[in-house]
Protein backbone atom coordinates (compact mmCIF):
# COMPACT_ATOMS: atom_id res chain seq x y z
CA UNK A 1 0.00 0.00 0.00
CA UNK A 2 1.33 3.29 -1.07
CA UNK A 3 2.10 5.82 1.38
CA UNK A 4 0.62 9.40 1.92
CA UNK A 5 2.48 12.20 0.32
CA UNK A 6 3.66 14.83 2.77
CA UNK A 7 4.75 17.23 0.18
CA UNK A 8 4.01 17.68 -3.17
CA UNK A 9 5.87 19.76 -5.75
CA UNK A 10 4.46 20.37 -9.14
CA UNK A 11 5.77 21.72 -12.18
CA UNK A 12 8.16 24.98 -10.31
CA UNK A 13 9.91 27.33 -12.37
CA UNK A 14 11.95 30.18 -10.37
CA UNK A 15 14.11 32.74 -12.59
CA UNK A 16 16.74 35.21 -11.45
CA UNK A 17 18.50 37.89 -13.54
CA UNK A 18 19.80 36.16 -16.19
CA UNK A 19 19.18 32.54 -15.11
CA UNK A 20 16.69 30.00 -14.75
CA UNK A 21 17.39 28.26 -11.88
CA UNK A 22 14.16 25.84 -11.81
CA UNK A 23 12.59 24.60 -15.20
CA UNK A 24 9.57 22.94 -14.04
CA UNK A 25 10.67 20.93 -11.30
CA UNK A 26 8.08 18.15 -9.81
CA UNK A 27 8.59 16.10 -6.46
CA UNK A 28 6.75 14.10 -3.78
CA UNK A 29 7.88 12.84 -0.31
CA UNK A 30 6.07 10.45 1.68
CA UNK A 31 4.96 10.44 4.76
CA UNK A 32 7.90 8.56 6.75
CA UNK A 33 10.36 8.70 4.03
CA UNK A 34 13.96 9.91 3.59
CA UNK A 35 14.39 11.40 0.42
CA UNK A 36 17.38 12.54 -0.65
CA UNK A 37 17.82 15.75 -3.22
CA UNK A 38 21.16 15.65 -5.14
CA UNK A 39 23.14 17.82 -7.86
CA UNK A 40 25.93 19.50 -8.53
CA UNK A 41 26.41 23.13 -7.27
CA UNK A 42 24.39 25.73 -9.30
CA UNK A 43 21.55 22.27 -10.11
CA UNK A 44 18.51 24.08 -8.28
CA UNK A 45 18.44 22.12 -5.07
CA UNK A 46 18.97 25.69 -2.92
CA UNK A 47 16.54 27.64 -4.80
CA UNK A 48 14.19 24.42 -3.96
CA UNK A 49 14.58 24.37 -0.99
CA UNK A 50 14.02 28.03 -0.62
CA UNK A 51 10.60 27.68 -2.95
CA UNK A 52 9.22 24.48 -0.38
CA UNK A 53 10.25 26.39 2.71
CA UNK A 54 9.09 30.14 2.08
CA UNK A 55 12.47 31.84 2.03
CA UNK A 56 11.63 32.08 -2.44
CA UNK A 57 8.53 32.30 -4.11
CA UNK A 58 7.87 30.23 -7.13
CA UNK A 59 7.29 32.26 -10.83
CA UNK A 60 5.06 29.33 -11.15
CA UNK A 61 4.17 26.03 -10.10
CA UNK A 62 2.55 24.98 -7.01
CA UNK A 63 3.21 23.03 -3.72
CA UNK A 64 0.67 20.89 -1.43
CA UNK A 65 1.83 19.77 2.33
CA UNK A 66 -0.77 16.92 3.08
CA UNK A 67 -2.70 17.13 -0.15
CA UNK A 68 -3.25 20.79 0.53
CA UNK A 69 -2.32 23.43 -1.71
CA UNK A 70 0.00 26.26 0.32
CA UNK A 71 1.41 29.32 0.03
CA UNK A 72 4.09 30.46 2.71
CA UNK A 73 4.83 34.29 2.64
CA UNK A 74 7.67 33.21 4.43
CA UNK A 75 9.91 30.84 6.37
CA UNK A 76 7.83 31.59 9.73
CA UNK A 77 4.61 30.45 7.70
CA UNK A 78 6.02 27.24 6.65
CA UNK A 79 7.63 26.52 9.89
CA UNK A 80 4.08 27.10 11.56
CA UNK A 81 2.92 24.90 8.83
CA UNK A 82 5.41 22.24 9.96
CA UNK A 83 8.51 22.13 7.97
CA UNK A 84 11.65 22.75 9.76
CA UNK A 85 14.68 23.90 7.78
CA UNK A 86 18.12 22.91 9.19
CA UNK A 87 20.26 25.41 6.97
CA UNK A 88 23.87 24.28 5.68
CA UNK A 89 25.08 27.81 6.52
CA UNK A 90 24.63 28.28 10.38
CA UNK A 91 22.11 30.92 11.21
CA UNK A 92 22.79 31.52 15.53
CA UNK A 93 22.83 34.17 17.62
CA UNK A 94 25.99 34.16 18.86
CA UNK A 95 25.99 36.13 22.07
CA UNK A 96 22.93 34.44 24.04
CA UNK A 97 22.84 31.04 24.90
CA UNK A 98 22.32 27.61 23.27
CA UNK A 99 19.22 27.36 25.20
CA UNK A 100 17.93 30.54 23.69
CA UNK A 101 18.70 29.89 20.38
CA UNK A 102 17.01 26.83 20.53
CA UNK A 103 13.76 28.15 21.79
CA UNK A 104 14.22 31.46 20.46
CA UNK A 105 10.30 33.39 19.58
CA UNK A 106 9.40 30.36 22.12
CA UNK A 107 11.11 30.97 25.14
CA UNK A 108 8.53 29.89 28.35
CA UNK A 109 7.63 32.36 30.26
CA UNK A 110 6.50 32.57 34.18
CA UNK A 111 4.66 35.59 35.60
CA UNK A 112 5.84 37.17 32.35
CA UNK A 113 9.62 36.15 33.11
CA UNK A 114 11.63 33.75 31.50
CA UNK A 115 11.60 30.53 32.99
CA UNK A 116 15.38 29.49 32.73
CA UNK A 117 14.58 26.78 34.83
CA UNK A 118 12.24 24.96 32.51
CA UNK A 119 14.27 26.44 29.31
CA UNK A 120 17.74 24.63 30.73
CA UNK A 121 15.70 21.56 31.31
CA UNK A 122 13.84 21.70 27.57
CA UNK A 123 17.07 22.26 25.82
CA UNK A 124 19.27 19.89 27.95
CA UNK A 125 16.43 17.38 26.33
CA UNK A 126 16.21 17.95 22.42
CA UNK A 127 20.67 17.72 22.73
CA UNK A 128 20.60 14.82 24.84
CA UNK A 129 20.45 12.05 21.75
CA UNK A 130 23.79 14.34 20.29
CA UNK A 131 25.63 12.81 23.44
CA UNK A 132 27.26 16.44 23.19
CA UNK A 133 28.88 18.76 25.84
CA UNK A 134 26.81 21.78 24.74
CA UNK A 135 25.32 23.03 28.25
CA UNK A 136 22.14 25.22 27.64
CA UNK A 137 23.80 28.32 29.08
CA UNK A 138 26.65 28.40 27.63
CA UNK A 139 26.72 31.35 24.73
CA UNK A 140 26.60 30.52 21.07
CA UNK A 141 30.03 31.84 20.28
CA UNK A 142 31.71 29.48 22.20
CA UNK A 143 31.05 26.17 20.39
CA UNK A 144 33.16 24.86 17.55
CA UNK A 145 31.28 25.36 14.21
CA UNK A 146 30.73 21.48 14.90
CA UNK A 147 28.74 22.23 17.88
CA UNK A 148 27.12 24.83 16.63
CA UNK A 149 25.85 22.66 13.67
CA UNK A 150 24.47 20.42 16.65
CA UNK A 151 22.65 23.24 17.92
CA UNK A 152 20.94 24.26 14.37
CA UNK A 153 20.03 20.69 13.91
CA UNK A 154 18.69 20.89 17.77
CA UNK A 155 16.60 24.22 17.00
CA UNK A 156 14.77 22.62 13.81
CA UNK A 157 14.47 18.92 15.86
CA UNK A 158 12.53 21.19 19.03
CA UNK A 159 10.02 22.06 16.95
CA UNK A 160 6.53 20.15 15.86
CA UNK A 161 7.39 19.06 12.19
CA UNK A 162 5.68 16.96 9.56
CA UNK A 163 8.93 17.42 7.48
CA UNK A 164 12.31 18.48 8.48
CA UNK A 165 14.90 19.39 5.70
CA UNK A 166 18.57 19.43 6.25
CA UNK A 167 21.25 21.13 4.05
CA UNK A 168 24.31 19.43 4.53
CA UNK A 169 23.89 18.45 7.64
CA UNK A 170 27.57 17.21 8.11
CA UNK A 171 29.60 19.60 6.78
CA UNK A 172 31.11 20.32 10.09
CA UNK A 173 30.31 17.35 12.07
CA UNK A 174 32.90 14.59 13.06
CA UNK A 175 32.08 10.59 12.09
CA UNK A 176 30.87 10.32 16.07
CA UNK A 177 28.36 13.47 15.75
CA UNK A 178 27.37 12.21 12.05
CA UNK A 179 26.54 9.11 13.21
CA UNK A 180 24.64 10.44 16.50
CA UNK A 181 22.49 12.82 13.94
CA UNK A 182 21.64 9.32 11.77
CA UNK A 183 19.99 7.81 14.79
CA UNK A 184 18.06 10.78 15.39
CA UNK A 185 16.94 11.15 11.49
CA UNK A 186 16.22 6.93 11.86
CA UNK A 187 13.89 8.20 15.06
CA UNK A 188 12.35 11.01 12.94
CA UNK A 189 10.92 8.63 10.77
CA UNK A 190 9.94 5.84 12.91
CA UNK A 191 8.09 8.48 14.23
CA UNK A 192 6.46 8.93 10.45
CA UNK A 193 8.09 12.50 9.81
CA UNK A 194 9.55 12.62 6.56
CA UNK A 195 13.37 14.10 6.30
CA UNK A 196 14.04 15.67 2.89
CA UNK A 197 18.06 15.02 2.61
CA UNK A 198 20.51 17.05 1.10
CA UNK A 199 24.23 16.49 0.92
CA UNK A 200 27.32 15.75 -1.74
CA UNK A 201 28.48 12.76 0.48
CA UNK A 202 26.64 9.75 -0.96
CA UNK A 203 27.99 7.31 1.50
CA UNK A 204 25.20 9.08 3.45
CA UNK A 205 22.57 9.08 1.49
CA UNK A 206 23.26 5.28 0.62
CA UNK A 207 23.04 4.49 4.57
CA UNK A 208 19.94 6.31 5.74
CA UNK A 209 17.98 7.33 2.91
CA UNK A 210 14.94 5.42 1.09
CA UNK A 211 14.61 7.73 -2.26
CA UNK A 212 17.02 9.66 -4.16
CA UNK A 213 15.92 12.92 -6.85
CA UNK A 214 18.56 13.82 -8.83
CA UNK A 215 18.23 17.44 -10.12
CA UNK A 216 20.80 19.36 -13.07
CA UNK A 217 21.14 22.74 -14.42
CA UNK A 218 17.45 23.05 -12.87
CA UNK A 219 16.01 20.10 -13.78
CA UNK A 220 14.61 16.78 -12.97
CA UNK A 221 16.73 13.73 -14.05
CA UNK A 222 15.08 10.91 -11.83
CA UNK A 223 13.39 9.81 -9.01
CA UNK A 224 15.25 6.01 -7.66
CA UNK A 225 14.65 3.74 -4.91
CA UNK A 226 17.94 3.69 -3.06
CA UNK A 227 18.06 -0.48 -3.33
CA UNK A 228 17.80 0.00 -6.90
CA UNK A 229 20.40 2.42 -7.91
CA UNK A 230 24.65 2.81 -7.34
CA UNK A 231 26.59 5.36 -6.36
CA UNK A 232 28.31 5.44 -10.13
CA UNK A 233 24.63 5.71 -12.10
CA UNK A 234 24.11 8.64 -9.81
CA UNK A 235 27.28 10.66 -10.10
CA UNK A 236 26.82 10.36 -14.29
CA UNK A 237 22.81 11.28 -14.02
CA UNK A 238 24.52 14.75 -11.50
CA UNK A 239 27.00 15.43 -14.19
CA UNK A 240 25.78 14.55 -17.63
CA UNK A 241 29.17 12.72 -18.32
CA UNK A 242 31.00 9.71 -16.66
CA UNK A 243 33.68 11.25 -14.38
CA UNK A 244 36.00 7.93 -14.47
CA UNK A 245 38.23 7.75 -11.63
CA UNK A 246 37.37 10.06 -9.04
CA UNK A 247 40.84 10.74 -7.48
CA UNK A 248 43.79 11.09 -10.33
CA UNK A 249 47.06 8.89 -10.21
CA UNK A 250 49.42 9.90 -7.45
CA UNK A 251 53.02 10.91 -7.78
CA UNK A 252 55.67 7.81 -8.32
CA UNK A 253 58.30 10.70 -7.69
CA UNK A 254 59.53 11.57 -4.54
CA UNK A 255 60.78 15.46 -4.75
CA UNK A 256 63.46 17.68 -2.05
CA UNK A 257 62.13 18.35 1.17
CA UNK A 258 60.57 22.02 0.83
CA UNK A 259 59.05 22.61 4.59
CA UNK A 260 60.29 21.73 7.40
CA UNK A 261 58.55 21.88 10.66
CA UNK A 262 60.11 21.36 13.85
CA UNK A 263 58.81 20.76 17.21
CA UNK A 264 56.07 23.00 16.45
CA UNK A 265 53.84 23.39 19.95
CA UNK A 266 51.06 26.00 21.69
CA UNK A 267 49.77 24.91 24.83
CA UNK A 268 46.56 23.23 25.07
CA UNK A 269 46.65 22.89 21.26
CA UNK A 270 49.22 21.02 20.03
CA UNK A 271 52.53 19.50 20.93
CA UNK A 272 55.75 19.05 19.38
CA UNK A 273 54.31 18.35 15.77
CA UNK A 274 57.34 17.96 13.17
CA UNK A 275 57.22 16.72 10.03
CA UNK A 276 58.20 17.49 6.11
CA UNK A 277 56.90 18.44 2.80
CA UNK A 278 58.44 17.31 -0.57
CA UNK A 279 58.55 19.49 -3.71
CA UNK A 280 55.94 17.88 -5.55
CA UNK A 281 54.10 15.36 -3.05
CA UNK A 282 50.73 16.17 -1.86
CA UNK A 283 50.81 15.40 2.13
CA UNK A 284 47.24 14.60 3.84
CA UNK A 285 47.22 16.12 7.78
CA UNK A 286 44.36 13.68 9.07
CA UNK A 287 42.16 13.62 12.38
CA UNK A 288 39.00 14.14 14.04
CA UNK A 289 37.67 18.01 14.33
CA UNK A 290 39.68 19.16 17.32
CA UNK A 291 42.73 16.88 16.55
CA UNK A 292 44.95 20.48 16.37
CA UNK A 293 45.31 19.82 12.28
CA UNK A 294 43.87 23.60 11.58
CA UNK A 295 45.23 24.99 14.49
CA UNK A 296 48.87 23.51 13.84
CA UNK A 297 48.93 24.84 9.60
CA UNK A 298 47.36 28.39 11.30
CA UNK A 299 50.23 28.61 13.23
CA UNK A 300 52.87 27.49 10.03
CA UNK A 301 51.57 30.02 8.38
CA UNK A 302 51.77 32.78 10.88
CA UNK A 303 48.35 33.21 11.23
CA UNK A 304 48.02 31.87 14.57
CA UNK A 305 50.78 32.36 17.40
CA UNK A 306 52.56 29.05 18.75
CA UNK A 307 55.68 28.82 21.93
CA UNK A 308 57.90 26.96 20.35
CA UNK A 309 59.13 25.27 17.08
CA UNK A 310 60.38 26.16 13.70
CA UNK A 311 59.71 26.32 9.95
CA UNK A 312 62.07 26.35 7.33
CA UNK A 313 61.35 26.36 3.63
CA UNK A 314 64.21 25.21 1.41
CA UNK A 315 66.50 25.09 3.94
CA UNK A 316 65.96 28.68 5.21
CA UNK A 317 65.16 29.26 8.63
CA UNK A 318 62.09 31.67 8.03
CA UNK A 319 60.44 33.74 11.01
CA UNK A 320 56.75 34.19 10.38
CA UNK A 321 55.42 37.22 12.69
CA UNK A 322 52.10 37.12 10.65
CA UNK A 323 50.89 35.78 7.27
CA UNK A 324 52.27 38.61 5.52
CA UNK A 325 55.86 37.22 5.54
CA UNK A 326 54.03 33.54 4.79
CA UNK A 327 53.22 34.60 1.95
CA UNK A 328 56.52 36.89 0.75
CA UNK A 329 57.96 33.26 1.53
CA UNK A 330 56.17 31.51 -1.30
CA UNK A 331 53.65 29.76 1.79
CA UNK A 332 49.82 30.33 1.58
CA UNK A 333 46.72 28.75 3.40
CA UNK A 334 43.26 28.19 2.28
CA UNK A 335 40.46 28.50 4.59
CA UNK A 336 38.38 26.16 5.75
CA UNK A 337 35.35 28.29 6.15
CA UNK A 338 35.32 30.59 2.54
CA UNK A 339 32.48 32.56 3.56
CA UNK A 340 34.01 33.53 7.23
CA UNK A 341 37.44 34.11 6.25
CA UNK A 342 38.48 33.03 2.90
CA UNK A 343 36.29 35.33 0.47
CA UNK A 344 35.42 38.89 0.10
CA UNK A 345 31.63 37.85 -0.79
CA UNK A 346 30.26 41.19 -1.68
CA UNK A 347 33.15 42.13 -3.84
CA UNK A 348 33.66 40.77 -7.77
CA UNK A 349 35.63 37.74 -8.88
CA UNK A 350 38.03 40.08 -9.91
CA UNK A 351 38.81 41.66 -6.80
CA UNK A 352 38.94 38.38 -4.70
CA UNK A 353 41.54 36.99 -7.46
CA UNK A 354 43.76 40.26 -7.19
CA UNK A 355 43.17 40.63 -3.28
CA UNK A 356 46.79 39.26 -2.47
CA UNK A 357 48.93 40.96 -4.41
CA UNK A 358 47.49 44.18 -4.90
CA UNK A 359 50.92 45.45 -3.31
CA UNK A 360 52.77 44.33 -6.18
CA UNK A 361 50.33 45.33 -8.96
CA UNK A 362 48.86 48.66 -8.28
CA UNK A 363 50.54 51.73 -9.17
CA UNK A 364 50.48 54.63 -7.33
CA UNK A 365 47.01 53.67 -5.12
CA UNK A 366 45.62 52.53 -8.51
CA UNK A 367 44.75 49.17 -9.78
CA UNK A 368 44.91 48.95 -12.96
CA UNK A 369 41.88 47.61 -14.59
CA UNK A 370 43.02 45.86 -17.77
CA UNK A 371 45.54 43.87 -16.05
CA UNK A 372 42.99 42.55 -13.14
CA UNK A 373 40.33 41.12 -15.84
CA UNK A 374 42.98 39.28 -17.63
CA UNK A 375 44.12 37.83 -14.48
CA UNK A 376 40.40 36.56 -14.10
CA UNK A 377 40.40 35.60 -17.46
CA UNK A 378 43.41 33.38 -16.54
CA UNK A 379 42.14 31.48 -14.15
CA UNK A 380 38.89 30.99 -15.39
CA UNK A 381 40.12 28.90 -17.87
CA UNK A 382 42.45 27.64 -15.92
CA UNK A 383 39.99 25.94 -12.99
CA UNK A 384 37.03 26.37 -15.52
CA UNK A 385 35.17 28.34 -13.22
CA UNK A 386 31.33 29.60 -14.64
CA UNK A 387 30.84 33.24 -14.15
CA UNK A 388 28.42 35.27 -16.63
CA UNK A 389 31.30 38.47 -15.92
CA UNK A 390 34.67 39.02 -13.74
CA UNK A 391 32.99 41.91 -12.42
CA UNK A 392 30.32 39.21 -11.11
CA UNK A 393 29.70 39.51 -7.03
CA UNK A 394 30.99 36.17 -5.73
CA UNK A 395 28.41 35.53 -3.48
CA UNK A 396 26.17 35.40 -6.81
CA UNK A 397 28.34 32.02 -7.74
CA UNK A 398 27.88 28.44 -6.36
CA UNK A 399 29.88 27.16 -3.66
CA UNK A 400 32.09 24.77 -6.03
CA UNK A 401 32.90 28.37 -8.12
CA UNK A 402 33.53 30.15 -5.00
CA UNK A 403 35.83 27.78 -4.12
CA UNK A 404 37.82 28.34 -7.33
CA UNK A 405 37.94 31.37 -6.89
CA UNK A 406 39.49 31.23 -3.70
CA UNK A 407 41.63 29.01 -4.98
CA UNK A 408 42.76 30.96 -8.06
CA UNK A 409 43.49 33.78 -5.28
CA UNK A 410 46.11 31.82 -3.84
CA UNK A 411 47.55 30.48 -7.15
CA UNK A 412 48.02 34.08 -8.43
CA UNK A 413 50.93 35.28 -6.09
CA UNK A 414 53.01 31.87 -7.51
CA UNK A 415 53.53 29.68 -4.21
CA UNK A 416 56.04 27.01 -3.75
CA UNK A 417 53.50 25.25 -0.96
CA UNK A 418 49.96 25.64 -0.66
CA UNK A 419 47.75 24.20 2.62
CA UNK A 420 44.33 23.76 2.03
CA UNK A 421 41.66 23.51 4.94
CA UNK A 422 39.20 20.97 3.68
CA UNK A 423 39.16 22.12 -0.08
CA UNK A 424 36.30 20.98 -1.15
CA UNK A 425 33.82 20.86 2.10
CA UNK A 426 29.98 21.76 0.50
CA UNK A 427 30.69 20.98 -3.31
CA UNK A 428 29.09 18.72 -5.51
CA UNK A 429 30.91 15.57 -6.78
CA UNK A 430 31.76 16.92 -10.50
CA UNK A 431 33.88 20.24 -8.63
CA UNK A 432 35.32 17.84 -6.66
CA UNK A 433 37.05 16.24 -9.55
CA UNK A 434 37.84 19.19 -11.06
CA UNK A 435 39.52 20.26 -7.44
CA UNK A 436 41.40 16.93 -7.37
CA UNK A 437 42.34 16.50 -10.69
CA UNK A 438 43.85 20.45 -10.69
CA UNK A 439 45.76 19.87 -6.99
CA UNK A 440 47.51 16.83 -8.78
CA UNK A 441 48.36 19.33 -11.83
CA UNK A 442 49.65 21.66 -9.50
CA UNK A 443 51.80 18.68 -7.52
CA UNK A 444 53.01 17.55 -10.74
CA UNK A 445 54.53 21.31 -11.52
CA UNK A 446 56.62 21.11 -8.62
CA UNK A 447 54.59 22.54 -5.86
CA UNK A 448 54.41 21.02 -2.25
CA UNK A 449 51.10 21.01 -1.12
CA UNK A 450 49.57 20.35 2.32
CA UNK A 451 45.56 19.23 2.65
CA UNK A 452 43.32 19.14 5.65
CA UNK A 453 40.08 17.14 5.29
CA UNK A 454 37.37 15.27 7.19
CA UNK A 455 36.46 12.87 4.67
CA UNK A 456 38.81 9.63 4.83
CA UNK A 457 38.01 8.96 1.05
CA UNK A 458 39.09 12.24 -0.06
CA UNK A 459 43.02 11.49 2.38
CA UNK A 460 42.86 8.40 0.95
CA UNK A 461 42.02 9.35 -2.70
CA UNK A 462 44.36 12.27 -3.12
CA UNK A 463 47.58 12.00 -0.63
CA UNK A 464 50.63 10.49 -1.46
CA UNK A 465 51.80 10.74 2.73
CA UNK A 466 49.90 11.22 5.22
CA UNK A 467 50.37 12.49 9.07
CA UNK A 468 47.70 11.68 11.17
CA UNK A 469 46.67 13.62 14.43
CA UNK A 470 44.69 12.88 17.45
CA UNK A 471 43.96 15.28 20.61
CA UNK A 472 46.73 17.49 19.31
CA UNK A 473 49.67 15.09 18.92
CA UNK A 474 50.97 12.77 15.63
CA UNK A 475 50.46 9.57 15.82
CA UNK A 476 51.77 8.44 13.16
CA UNK A 477 52.72 8.80 9.33
CA UNK A 478 51.73 6.62 7.12
CA UNK A 479 52.86 6.20 3.30
CA UNK A 480 52.17 4.24 0.01
CA UNK A 481 50.24 1.42 0.40
CA UNK A 482 49.60 2.10 4.20
CA UNK A 483 47.49 5.16 3.12
CA UNK A 484 44.20 3.45 4.03
CA UNK A 485 41.20 4.27 5.81
CA UNK A 486 41.39 1.27 8.42
CA UNK A 487 44.72 2.65 9.11
CA UNK A 488 44.37 5.88 9.74
CA UNK A 489 41.40 4.99 11.74
CA UNK A 490 43.16 2.52 13.77
CA UNK A 491 45.61 5.44 14.47
CA UNK A 492 43.16 7.49 15.83
CA UNK A 493 42.06 4.97 17.89
CA UNK A 494 46.23 4.51 19.03
CA UNK A 495 47.33 6.31 22.51
CA UNK A 496 50.77 5.51 21.38
CA UNK A 497 52.65 9.13 20.36
CA UNK A 498 54.96 9.27 17.71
Amino acid sequence: MNKECILKVEEVYKSFPGTLALKGVSLEIKKGEIHSLVGENGAGKSTLMNVISGVLHADKGRVFLQGKEVYFHNPNDAQKAGIGFVHQELALCPHVSVAENVFIGRLPQKNGIIDRKKLYKLTEEVLAPFQSVIKPEQKVSELSVAQQQVVEIAKALSLNCKLVIFDEPTSSLNESEAQALFKIIRDIKSKEISVLYISHKLSEIFEICDRITILRDGIKIATHNISETTSESIVTEMVGRDLGNLYPAKSSKKGEPILHVTNFTRKNKFSNISFNLNEGEILGLSGLVGSGRTEVVRAICGIDPFEKGGVSIRGKHIKLNNYHSAIQNGLCYMSEDRKLDGLFLNMSITHNIIAILLDKISKRMIVPKKQTIILAQKYQKKLNIRYADPGQKVNSLSGGNQQKVMISKLLAINPGIIIMDEPTRGIDVGAKSEIHNMLRELCNSGIGIIVISSELPEIVGVCDRVVVMHEGMMVSELTGEDVTSEKIISSISSTKVS
